[in-house]
């Protein structure tokens, strides 16, 4: 952690104002100061007073400090005589003050610290122009970050500050995380502390709970999701309820206590746009992801820190749970976070990644400093931030679909995989948030695709992959690194779709990758083929095929490929049994592209722009693989692939 300058982060010049203005805009000890100035049985030695000026910002001012300003034409000598002349005056009232500094140049005068009740001395003294009570200034540049966040889309203003689509003020967030100094400038009056209080006893017995240490990671974190500087949502409100001891430790039965205390404080007052800010990591627990997925269920985003192990997401809980939007972190190259023998977690489990490395918000050490931290926490409040803005946008987005908008618009192919395993770069999703543009809900076929874990290396082991609540399964493939499976099924099990795939002898395990995808009334269904060897086909005009599965009781290479025209069927040879995916939906409209004439052995096939890649097949043995961009658009495969979209609304142009 790099402590850093309070002059970073604020955007605005400050601006002084007359001590002429009414003194009830004024605090206690400035009454008192005027009242000295006004009834004080000595004058000015040349006539009035000199003014008093502060800034109008409270919490930039610098208390005690001023600079004491002379008037035009002044010289050195007449700065060096009124100094001794405020000594003088001060040691009489036994108030010392020291001079930090002097001017000469544009302006002559000196930088003094002295108490408020020295002050109405010095307005009275000869030269004296005008005293202006120290404050700070602020770089007028957003960090890289928050930068970041815009640049893919062009939400960048000219003069290079953060200006999202919306500050995300129609959202709530609730933080579960340590202290938070609710007094610090970025964060005043946006964070409620709560009344909930669930953590452990610090371990040992040196610990000091200064404030600055308990509150340290919750201010910082807070900071970054609403701070008016540093925050991804400058206008989104934030409820702490704290989990974390001073150590930053917290147990999994307190979090379970909190989140319950979440869901009863919704219960009693409805909010329509809710984000549960997860920031923390524990070993995997069924209790912890099952209380997670019944807060998704009750319609809240719930947003979770990978971890910080450099290791598989899937071993830790919340990360691990499915309906979270788990979040690893990258730093300001758009490559993974390391810090020594640590660095972000990964893995299939891992949704996508967000800035974290060396990011700059609020510091608990005072109410104006700044302080820089790295962490999948910091990356996971990025996302937070980002999921508020989107549901400002739109407040009846369920949790998939802000899931889904925030995966389209995130920037593709840009972290290098290489330091982790084969298999990690695989299921590793290569995708860095950013801010969507302001028409991001727009209705269009969002999907994204879901790996399960490998299987196991015998002949009956399975693989399977599921989509969120709220997803429609528009295909389902296998993957074999070997280049080898006797295909997939599609199955119904509690009313929702499982994409299995089969592995084959002498395979070392295979993946099951569903396509789910989101889009208003979608709705798919599966037929199989009537016996194994015939088609599998959609039935009904309103019905477009949208991927194709086949199996079969021994390893195959057989050309389950769809095919298009009239009949909207999956083609299978003798001895397998095909599915195909039909799905339904307003305004839905899907194509084939066949590149099986294609000279090489693997091409890449790109949807047309607005159209989403649901499925690709390839048409000799071994496994198609789908590697899609941010927008679904692109996969690598000899054979043929499956573009659907949503038919765009054409604008009225009838005369009026």
């Amino acid at each position: 952690m790099r402590r850093a300058s309070a002059a970073w982060a604020g955007w605005a010049l400050c601006l002084c104002a007359s001590l002429a203005t009414s003194a009830q805009d004024y605090p206690e000890d400035e009454e008192m100061v005027l009242d000295l100035i006004r009834e004080d049985g000595t004058r000015a030695e040349t006539g009035a007073a000199a003014e008093f000026l502060k800034c109008k910002k409270a919490a930039w001012r610098m208390p005690g400090q001023y600079l004491v300003l002379l008037r035009q034409g002044s010289r050195d000598s007449h700065v060096q005589r009124t100094i001794r002349r405020l000594r003088a005056k001060a040691a009489r009232r036994g108030s010392p003050l020291e001079v930090l500094q002097t001017y000469s140049g544009a302006l002559h005068g000196f930088l003094v610290k002295m108490s408020s009740d020295v002050l109405h001395l010095a307005v009275k003294l000869p030269q004296v122009h005008y005293i202006e009570e120290d404050s700070s200034i602020f770089a007028q540049s957003a960090p890289w970050n928050l930068q970041r966040l815009l640049q893919p889309h062009g939400g960048t203003s000219e003069n290079g500050t953060y200006r999202p689509p919306n500050d995300g003020g129609m959202a709530e967030v609730y933080l579960m995380d340590g202290g938070v100094q609710i007094s610090h400038r970025e964060i005043e009056g946006r964070v409620l502390v709560t009344d909930f209080n669930n953590v452990p006893e610090e371990d040992g017995v040196r610990v000091h709970r200064q404030a600055s240490q308990c509150d340290g990671h919750g201010t910082h974190t807070a900071g970054v999701v609403s701070g008016s500087d540093s925050g991804v949502a400058g206008g989104a409100g934030v409820n702490l309820v704290r989990v974390l001891n001073c150590q930053g430790k917290g147990t999994v039965s307190g979090a379970l206590a909190g989140l319950e205390y979440i869901r009863a404080a919704l219960q009693s007052r409805p909010v329509a746009a809710v984000v549960v800010l997860l920031p923390f990591i524990g070993g995997f627990s069924r209790s912890l992801n099952a209380a997670c997925r019944d807060m998704v269920a009750n319609g809240v985003v719930v947003v979770a820190a990978a971890g910080n192990y450099r290791d598989d997401a899937c071993l830790y809980s919340p990360a691990s749970e499915p309906e979270v939007i788990t979040v690893g972190s990258v730093n300001s190259a758009d490559q993974l976070m390391s810090r020594g023998a640590g660095g972000t977690n990964f893995g299939r489990c891992v949704d996508l990644f967000a800035p974290g490395d060396d990011i700059v918000s609020a510091s608990s050490d005072c109410s104006t400093c700044f302080t820089s931290r790295s962490g999948t926490s910091q990356a996971a409040a990025h996302a937070a931030g980002v999921a508020a803005v989107i549901l400002s946008s739109n407040q009846n987005a369920s949790p998939v679909q802000v899931l889904q908008v925030m995966l389209r618009y995130s920037v593709s192919n840009t972290i290098n995989f290489l330091s982790l395993s084969d298999t990690s770069r695989l299921i590793t999703p290569n995708l860095v948030a950013a801010m969507p543009p302001a028409n991001a809900t727009n209705g269009e076929l969002l999907c994204r695709s879901v790996w399960s874990e490998r299987s196991g290396v015998t002949s009956t082991d399975e693989a399977v992959s599921r989509c969120r609540r709220g997803e429609e399964m528009m295909s389902c493939s296998g993957y074999s690194p070997d280049g080898d499976h006797v295909g997939e099924t599609i199955t119904v099990h509690s009313g929702q779709m499982e994409c299995v795939a089969h592995s084959a002898p002498g395979v070392k395990g295979v993946f099951a990758v569903a396509r789910c995808c989101v889009t208003g009334g979608l709705q798919c269904r599966i037929h199989a083929s009537p016996e194994p060897g015939r088609d599998a086909e959609c039935v009904g005009t309103q019905h477009h095929l949208t991927g194709c599965s086949s199996w079969s009781a021994a390893s195959v290479s057989s050309d389950w490929r769809p095919h298009g025209g009239d009949r909207r069927r999956c083609v299978a040879e003798a001895g397998v049994t095909s599915h195909a995916v039909c799905c339904h939906a307003p305004s839905l409209e899907c194509n084939l592209l066949d590149n099986r004439s294609a000279d090489e052995d693997q091409v890449e096939v790109s949807c047309p722009s607005g159209w989403t890649l649901t499925d690709c097949r390839a048409v000799s043995q071994g496994s198609a693989i789908m590697e899609p961009d941010a927008s679904g658009s692109s996969s690598r495969v000899r054979g043929v692939a499956v573009c659907c979209r949503v038919r765009p609304t054409q604008p009225d142009t009838t005369p009026r």
